[in-house]
């Protein structure tokens, strides 16, 4: 298959598109059975550590008392890293010339510089020595990340966007679910807790890349100075409002998801009363209820967003259902409610990430040259992770406890927040 196959002549539906994007054909059905696999591969060998592992290391090397401290340095720094590698590389992606294309080289060098992160994080014996890991792991899946979702805008059109968003959201909420069945088995072997979800996710990005279409540049872009350089950490909120307020919603849903993700391990340990072991497996439980809830409406809400033309109304939804979820979790005393709450949480999240891809991708500056912009939205994904762990330790001691109803009802805020914000968006329905 080549990348000429997948372009055709003819427009796609009229719905605004007016790049060349607009006469990208369907993609053909491996194409769309290795980009589930890429996504899923990218983000089980991502989230596994950022879920379970991590927590797990930490526990292990340092002190009860600082370990929500050690916890939010390394994952904050490791945040850090992801928001400006996003961009940067997206914007390589989009001027790499050779022969295998734009997006190959990036998504192979990002994940082997994943490998080696988490490689160092497994064998280390300090904290400084795990944040210097998770800061490589970190920048180097972004790399692969600005890759693969340019991947997704260079070959499928608008009036399947939805689809393939509701579809790659399935991948995503899929790969916690697998990495934490996986972790299951390796509580007590921290290299093959970090390693074994990392190799499975570079085979399945390998098997994405040998069925990708990636056409090489026909012509080598011209240089660019320090200032262009720059330029890749800006849009002009101004000049693109809907890019920029899609933007301000992600940020503010992603920022309530993270400030309770980081500590999930943590809060089953201390609002349930649970051993390390117990509240690895309830955690296990509970994602997979959410993973499964996830899917069903991730693929639901792609389809019927694809179906009735508006994306909008689900991303709002998704919002304030995430945010009843945050509450139902601030009220939780038993395993049960937990899992209730995991379920509440996996329906709005799974509407949010059903629409959200085809959402941006619909509203991007430069649709011709996608990678640099998505790696600028991407940042609306990476920065709350550096603010919500150093937010949600701050919220969780208040009051010289482990306070974590004030956490969980401040996140429902946020989730509301990321609501409204959609509401201005004027190109997208």
């Amino acid at each position: 298959m080549t990348p000429e196959t997948l372009r055709s002549d003819t427009a796609a539906p009229e719905r605004g598109m007016s790049s060349t994007l607009s006469a990208v054909a369907a993609p053909r059905p491996r194409l769309v059975a290795g980009m589930a696999a890429g996504q899923l591969g990218i983000f089980l060998a991502l989230l596994t550590p950022i879920l379970v592992s991590l927590q797990l290391k930490v526990q292990a090397i340092v002190p009860e008392s600082d370990q929500v401290s050690s916890l939010g340095i390394i994952t904050t720094t490791g945040s850090v890293a992801a928001m400006l590698a996003n961009p940067f590389f997206g914007r390589l992606s989009d001027r790499t010339t050779g022969r295998y294309g734009r997006r190959r080289p990036w998504l192979a060098l990002g994940m082997l510089g994943l490998f080696v992160g988490l490689l160092l994080i497994a064998t280390a014996s300090s904290v400084a020595v795990i944040t210097l890991g998770f800061v490589i792991a970190s920048a180097s899946a972004n790399a692969a990340l600005a890759a693969f979702v340019a991947t997704v805008a260079d070959n499928v059109p608008e009036f399947k966007r939805g689809k393939i968003s509701g579809l790659l959201g399935i991948m995503q909420n899929l790969a916690p679910t697998v990495g934490t069945w996986i972790a299951k088995y390796f509580t007590d072997q921290m290299l093959l807790l970090f390693l074994v979800p990392s190799v499975i996710g570079i085979l399945l990005v390998i098997g994405y890349m040998l069925v990708l279409p990636d056409k090489p540049l026909e012509r080598k872009p011209p240089r660019e100075g320090f200032r262009a350089v720059l330029r890749t950490y800006w849009v002009s909120p101004k000049q693109h409002p809907d890019f920029a307020w899609t933007w301000l919603s992600r940020f503010l849903l992603t920022l309530a998801n993270w400030m309770f993700t980081t500590f999930r391990l943590i809060y089953l340990q201390h609002e349930m009363r649970l051993s390390a072991a117990e509240a690895t497996e309830t955690l296990a439980v509970g994602v997979l209820l959410y993973g499964l809830v996830v899917m069903g409406a991730s693929l639901t809400a792609g389809w019927l967003s694809d179906q009735v033309g508006r994306r909008k109304p689900f991303i709002a939804v998704a919002a304030v259902s995430f945010g009843v979820g945050m509450l139902i979790l601030s009220q939780a005393d038993t395993i049960a409610l937990f899992y209730c709450a995991e379920i509440v949480l996996g329906l709005g999240f799974g509407t949010y990430l059903g629409v959200d891809l085809a959402l941006v991708i619909d509203v991007l500056p430069d649709p011709d040259n996608p990678s640099k912009d998505l790696g600028i939205f991407n940042i609306a994904m990476s920065a709350p992770q550096i603010f919500a762990p150093a937010l949600g330790a701050l919220l969780i001691s208040l009051g010289g406890g482990h306070n974590y109803a004030i956490l969980l009802i401040t996140a429902s805020l946020v989730c509301l927040g990321g609501a409204l914000a959609i509401l201005p968006v004027r190109k997208v329905r």
